[in-house]
């Protein structure tokens, strides 16, 4: 039995390049929302105000794979790293089988 595989990307963004980051960042999700093995691709505000949030959920890692090698994927993701003002981090979690 496959598993989802959940992905939180954590992008430190400076609050003058919010704007812009959440503008090329709609594409991104909007087309990451339509790909086959996505279950859920969203932008996530926090408290901290320097920090937006990509929380993802695929079907499995060839969905993963799939996904990193888009063209929308392969555009964005550099110029949203342009846009931080410090090092991106990502958690990666797959649920539990019971």
């Amino acid at each position: 039995m496959k598993t989802n595989i959940k992905i939180i990307a954590k992008m430190p963004v400076a609050p003058e390049n919010a704007p812009k980051f959440k503008e090329l960042a709609k594409e991104l999700v909007e087309k990451s929302q339509q790909e086959p093995g996505n279950v859920y691709y969203s932008l996530n505000e926090t408290d901290d105000p320097g920090m937006l949030v990509f929380v993802e959920c695929w079907k499995d890692k060839d969905a993963i794979r799939a996904h990193n090698a888009m063209e929308h994927f392969t555009r964005i993701l550099p110029q949203l790293r342009e846009l931080c003002n410090g090092s991106p981090s990502k958690e990666v979690y797959s649920e539990v089988e019971f």
